[in-house]
């Protein structure tokens, strides 16, 4: 994913979201194909159709519970240096567009701080899907690539969790 280094900094070209690429940092969250309108079951005496996307989101750890909120994000502009990198330790972080609203998401896997930018995977979204990251797995905040709303669920509870790391090495993320 990463490109040779240009002053100091390492190239991360966002590749496209899928749900194997993104695998290793949580899941991806996509309406069901057009052809695969027979699935899902029927609510509401047949006027709609219901898809169960996820089930075990994670936001219950050590009395936490689940938190819906609004992020009302400006484009950025790209490319964008990323330097710092954050994580929820004890619950899942789910971002989903309202309407068709393409971001990136950068993200490291679980464990130890990142240093590098070497170890990072730079994804962008087709403007229709969310993503569930794993608790630990350490992610750049919402780079929106059009602004707009975005439907946010998360671990609420009387204690923060969300640890920062600053990288020794920023990368530079380009579409």
């Amino acid at each position: 994913m990463n490109d040779a280094p240009q002053n100091g900094a390492a190239a991360l070209v966002a590749q496209p979201l899928t749900p194997e690429a993104f695998a290793p940092f949580g899941t991806v969250i996509a309406a069901p194909a057009a052809d695969s309108a027979g699935e899902g079951r029927p609510i509401n005496a047949g006027n709609a159709r219901r898809f169960d996307l996820l089930d075990d989101m994670r936001l219950d750890a050590e009395g936490g519970r689940p938190m819906l909120a609004l992020f009302r994000a400006q484009a950025r502009h790209f490319p964008h240096e990323v330097s710092e990198m954050e994580r929820h330790a004890l619950g899942s972080q789910t971002f989903v567009p309202l309407g068709e609203r393409r971001f990136v998401i950068v993200v490291a896997r679980a464990g130890e701080a990142p240093v590098s930018a070497r170890q990072l995977s730079a994804f962008v979204t087709d403007g229709r899907q969310g993503i569930v990251l794993a608790p630990g797995t350490w992610h750049h905040a919402l780079l929106a690539v059009d602004g707009g709303d975005f439907v946010v669920i998360e671990r609420a509870a009387s204690g923060v969790d969300c640890d920062i790391c600053h990288l020794r090495q920023a990368g530079i993320v380009r579409l």
